[in-house]
């Protein structure tokens, strides 16, 4: 058996072949930009006092490991004051890196210092790796002064 292909039999398959080729470049670049879009880290809360007061207090529920960032403005010399409900289940940790200020991450009920420079402050609230509860809810008061 002899087969006879056309001129027009074979523009037709290297017509299908090329847009074969070009969905599936629109899937994979879909795919990625979604993925990019997923992995992207959130922007931290920012924590707003009301007008003239100082305090504010956050919740929220985490699982294990996974941390909840909020961000502050404050000023040089202000001291923070940290209040934790729960500090057997969660820490926290106070960072700035334009100033080279960081924190460990704390367990105290309450924890106090004063600020070394005008600027934004992240405050990270991290679940400790427990087997039970392994999701919880946290509540921290935050006091500037």
């Amino acid at each position: 058996m002899r087969v006879i292909l056309s001129e027009s039999s074979i523009l037709i398959g290297t017509y299908r072949f090329f847009m074969r080729i070009l969905f599936l470049f629109a899937v994979i670049f879909a795919s990625a930009a979604y993925i990019a879009a997923q992995g992207g880290k959130a922007e931290p809360n920012r924590i707003d006092f009301a007008k003239g007061g100082s305090g504010a207090t956050l919740t929220g529920t985490l699982s294990n490991s996974q941390e909840m960032e909020y961000v502050f403005s404050a000023s040089k010399g202000q001291t923070v004051t940290i209040k934790m409900s729960n500090t057997k289940l969660f820490d926290y940790r106070v960072f700035n890196q334009e100033n080279d200020f960081e924190t460990e991450f704390d367990s105290s009920p309450t924890s106090s210092f004063e600020l070394p420079a005008d600027g934004e402050y992240l405050l990270f609230v991290r679940k400790k790796m427990v087997q039970r509860p392994r999701r919880a809810r946290f509540s921290l008061s935050i006091t500037i002064k």
